[in-house]
């Protein structure tokens, strides 16, 4: 099964070879880690993978190769599983939809779903009151309300301002090639040339006139041009942000490619005090939003990749995040990120004839003095003209 590994390793593109296959094979031979399928999970991919950028490309060969060996012992729930499951599904119309009222605020919420946890005592489905499956309850999965907290199950209506579950998000491709030939142009509008390094390209004008003064070849070199500009990328992912996959990697990979002094982070749905690197140990492997603001400097520029379509609590809020306590509202982050970054722009892959019905966009939107574009050609290409004006 191992070779099998190696060999769909490399068939994925990850440079795999022998050397590290035997290095695999003599850890598991010493016992280096606890026979436990996620230990060998994560020491053959240090084993294996040298770039950060293919630790997608990993985990999708893996979880073939080893379908049904990991297993999810560590996922935890408090509701049973049965109070969550799904029996019948009820429709409702535009009409009815409009007489559903939401339960009111931000607040008013979090205590209405903590006095339920503390009575509910048995399973429903098809109500507007209790936990449950179906029905109009701003609590539970299945049915439809304007605004409540969605407990297992999936998305259906996009209304949940917070989410009760684990969610998997997986890690941006930044060595895709096709598509990004075009996103590479727009990007270098952004460029301030600078040279270093081992001198490596011919210097032409150089070498005629020392030949032509020394009467014999005197070539010149000089160091290579490279791209000066220094950027931040931090980009949405999960949720909302999955029919954007494709076209993020394109961009991604292009930005990659354009941008030596490019630092990259994650986050979901809004900034909040902390972004990681990875999406698999994103809740174990955080990076304190806060140690980004003090380590770059004010010459970086800022460039968020991400639909803005969330909760408007999620923005304006303490602990309006969707999945987790934040202490301080999106909003106060983002604020943040434009004192020491003032050259900081959006980038919204959604249609932009959309963007006036989301709350939340239009929020974030007015907070960065409308330098929010759409994730085209054209857009990329107004971003870059604005982000080259600010200094």
């Amino acid at each position: 099964m191992l070779l099998n590994f190696l060999d769909a390793l490399r068939a994925a593109g990850v440079p795999a070879g022998l050397k590290e296959h035997l290095l695999l094979l003599e850890a598991l031979d010493r016992d280096v880690i606890e026979q436990r399928p996620e230990d060998f999970y994560y020491l053959a991919r240090a084993t294996y993978v040298k770039d950060e950028g293919l630790i997608d490309r990993f985990d999708q060969v893996f979880a073939k190769v080893f379908k049904g060996v990991m297993g999810n012992a560590d996922m935890e729930a408090e509701l049973p599983e049965e109070w969550l499951r799904l029996v019948a599904e009820r429709f409702l119309t535009p009409e009815e939809m409009e007489k559903i009222n939401a339960l009111g605020s931000w607040d008013e919420i979090m205590d209405t779903l903590k006095k339920r946890l503390e009575e509910q005592k048995e399973r429903h489905e098809g109500g507007s009151k209790w936990i449950g499956t179906g029905g109009t309850s701003p609590f539970g999965n299945g049915g439809y309300n304007p605004e409540g907290v969605r407990i297992g199950g999936k998305s259906k209506n996009k209304r949940a301002i917070k989410v009760w579950e684990k969610r998997e998000f997986q890690n941006l491709d930044n060595d895709r090639e096709l598509g990004t030939r075009n996103i590479k142009v727009a990007l270098r509008r952004l460029r301030r040339f600078a040279r270093e390094g081992a001198a490596d390209e011919l210097d032409l004008d150089a070498t005629i006139r020392g030949t032509a003064r020394q009467g014999w070849l005197d070539i010149r070199m000089r160091p290579e041009r490279h791209n000066a500009v220094k950027l931040l990328l931090f980009l949405d992912v999960g949720g909302s942000m999955d029919p954007f996959v494709t076209l993020c990697e394109e961009l991604f990979s292009a930005a990659t490619a354009e941008f030596k002094n490019m630092e990259f982070f994650y986050f979901h749905n809004c900034l909040y005090e902390g972004v990681w690197k990875d999406n698999r140990r994103r809740f174990d492997e955080r990076i304190p939003t806060w140690d980004i603001l003090h380590k770059y400097g004010h010459d970086y520029k800022v460039i968020f990749v991400g639909d803005a379509a969330m909760s408007p609590y999620e923005f304006t809020h303490p602990g309006g995040s969707v999945e987790h306590m934040n202490e301080e509202a999106g909003a106060v982050w983002i604020e943040r990120i434009l004192h020491t970054y003032p050259a900081t722009i959006w980038l919204n892959p959604a249609n932009r004839e959309y963007w006036t019905y989301s709350a939340s966009t239009n929020l974030i939107s007015q907070l960065l003095n409308d330098r929010m574009y759409p994730l085209t050609i054209d857009g990329i290409d107004d971003a870059m003209r604005e982000l080259t004006r600010k200094r």
